[in-house]
């Protein structure tokens, strides 16, 4: 493993939901901050007016302990209502929301990847203010199962 290599992420939950309104509420990017517990707020970029394939948004970011950080996205995948993945512009991570049928409704995927390592600059922040890669996985790790509990509730409770 080079210095910069972290391991991809993955979660799945069921939902006693249709794929379709599962779709509307992960699709939508905007929402994150709903579901996600690291996310405080998303806007798209000047110039884009609608979540889609290519769209670029900005994301606030916390930790709950006082740091707090901005990213920017474009969103890599787009495909209703079965996919929809982001790329972080600072760190090169991907984010991706996968959708299958399942008996109950809906089985939600969601990843996080890191095929071509993470940026130097994001490397030494996870090391200087995250607690370093194995910590943060499981911060990320947590949040991830929280962000599908959310997303869980909201599309039963539709």
């Amino acid at each position: 493993m080079t210095r910069n290599d972290v391991p991809e992420l993955s979660a799945a939950i069921e939902i006693a939901a249709p794929v379709d309104d599962v779709w509307r509420l992960v699709s939508d990017v905007i929402r994150m901050p709903e579901w996600s517990p690291q996310v405080t707020s998303v806007r798209l970029r000047s110039g884009f007016d609608e979540v889609a394939l290519g769209a670029e948004f900005t994301n606030r970011n916390t930790l709950g302990n006082g740091l707090d950080w901005t990213t920017h996205a474009t969103i890599t995948a787009y495909d209703a209502p079965r996919e929809v993945a982001f790329r972080i512009e600072e760190n090169w991570v991907t984010w991706r929301f996968v959708l299958e049928p399942s008996e109950v409704g809906t089985l939600l995927h969601q990843q996080r990847e890191a095929p071509d390592g993470i940026s130097d600059l994001s490397q030494q922040l996870t090391d200087g203010f995250m607690g370093g890669t194995e910590q943060f996985s499981e911060t990320m790790r947590a949040g991830m199962a929280e962000t599908l509990e959310r997303i869980k509730a909201a599309a039963e409770k539709s």
